[in-house]
């Protein structure tokens, strides 16, 4: 690598690698716990933030298809407890021994309200509502719906770093996690059975930032004191069963619960993080082989403390210095 890109890439490094923010302005902190922006389940924490973008490549679907998916997220406190998400995506899909099709996936925003954060216990909770639109993508070639889908969740994060002295090596593991339900506005689309679902996730967490800084000094070197390997899981299942008229077959799988196991790092610093994850499908109609998502994620708040990234009804102008 030349000198100059090496010396870019080092100033780049350091400038994202600062000591991770510890305020009250600061999200995903819960005392000295840093909970980092998940790949496939809910934050438990309001925040500023943005994902630009989210790359995904899907494991092989049913058919032999792939898909990918080029995303885009924000989160917006309009106060510190309070705050508002949006996310839209593109996605490109090659059905096996079919033509390509491309467009915009359906628009899903979201509400959420901060219950608590329990800095002691490095414990933290929230509920919020997610609406995915109806008619806002490209229906039957994006991979938006006909309908809209409310989605109430709560979502909470536990560190470990309260456990006593004698397990020191466990103080670093944390996880997060979320359970929901999905309700679609209408019942049937073209004679399929809409389904309302029960969602549940978690991710299991093991900070090196946590145990360098704040258990036991052991020498991890900067960057890699900022990793944060982790396994989340996902899970999706059917509550409800239809009978589609024209094929005389039911629709839905019953009880049958489908997701994915996604391994993975994170690389956290105060300005931004960089996250990659495998994607390992499980359960019925999920497909096979092994998908990968990588994600480029900003603090807004850390990046922006004095305008955008602050809550929207704070006090004094929100563009001002």
């Amino acid at each position: 690598m030349p000198s100059g890109l090496k010396s870019g890439a080092a100033a780049f490094v350091c400038a994202g690698g600062l000591a991770l923010a510890h305020s009250a302005s600061a999200h995903g902190f819960a005392g000295d716990r840093f909970f980092p922006a998940t790949l496939q389940t809910d934050d438990p924490f309001v925040a500023d933030e943005a994902s630009l973008p989210t790359l995904t490549r899907n494991p092989t679907d049913p058919s032999g298809g792939q898909s990918y998916l080029i995303e885009t997220d924000i989160a917006k406190r309009l106060t510190s407890d309070f705050g508002l998400t949006a996310s839209y995506s593109w996605n490109y899909a090659q059905p096996k021994g079919a033509p390509a099709q491309s467009g915009f996936g359906g628009l899903s925003t979201g509400a959420q309200y901060q219950l608590f954060v329990d800095d002691a216990h490095e414990f933290m909770g929230l509920v919020g509502l997610d609406v995915d639109w109806g008619h806002t993508g490209a229906v039957n070639h994006g991979g938006a719906d006909d309908h809209t889908t409310l989605s109430p969740t709560f979502d909470f994060g536990k560190g470990f770093g309260d456990l006593p002295d004698s397990l020191t090596w466990l103080k670093p593991f944390a996880i997060t996690g979320n359970i929901g339900a999905s309700f679609p506005t209408r019942v049937n689309s073209d004679g399929d059975l809409n389904q309302t679902t029960f969602n549940a996730g978690f991710a299991v967490e093991y900070s090196l930032e946590y145990l360098q800084h704040h258990v036991k000094d052991i020498g991890i070197p900067a960057p890699f004191d900022r990793l944060i390997p982790l396994v989340e899981v996902t899970s999706t299942t059917p509550l409800n069963r239809g009978f589609n008229a024209d094929t005389g077959l039911t629709n839905g799988t019953g009880n049958s619960t489908s997701g994915v196991v996604a391994p993975g790092m994170i690389w956290a610093g105060q300005f931004f993080q960089i996250g990659a994850e495998a994607i390992i499908p499980y359960g019925q109609g999920q497909g096979h082989g092994v998908g990968a998502v990588l994600q480029f994620h900003l603090f807004l708040d850390d990046l922006f403390p004095g305008s955008i990234g602050r809550p929207i009804l704070s006090n004094g102008p929100l563009f001002g210095i």
